[in-house]
């Protein structure tokens, strides 16, 4: 698998997501994207309670341990490389979570406008 380069929506290095959980298309701890990432797995966000119900309203369960591959099941303020259409949906619906700008892969900008995703920001000032 080819990895994208890793450059955040700035367009500078992609400073990592969460290395606990580990996250990531790669489990990295980085939102690192490739061709074989079909969700695209690229935008950084810190999970709510609001948002954890959500995606589990709409069939994928963040919440719930899968320890067979590994999932540890998240709970409100992890960190984790959210798929770019979910959150796009998310947002469509007032539930989207917050997202760290500069550890969200530039490729998640093929999918949201980085104007949507800077009013959702974490970490600028």
């Amino acid at each position: 698998m080819a990895m994208e380069e890793s450059l955040n929506v700035f367009g500078e290095p992609l400073l990592p997501c969460s290395e606990d959980p580990v996250t990531g298309f790669f489990r990295d701890g980085c939102c690192n994207t490739s061709a074989e990432d079909l969700g695209s797995h690229t935008v950084c966000v810190e999970m709510s309670q609001e948002f954890l119900e959500y995606s589990r309203f709409r069939g994928n369960d963040l919440s719930t341990p899968v320890p067979q591959f590994g999932f540890p099941g998240l709970q409100p303020g992890d960190r984790w490389c959210l798929c770019a259409a979910r959150w796009l949906e998310a947002h469509e619906q007032n539930m989207a979570p917050r997202v760290f700008l500069q550890r969200t892969h530039q490729k998640a900008l093929d999918t949201v406008p980085l104007s949507v995703l800077r009013r959702f920001a974490a970490d600028l000032n």
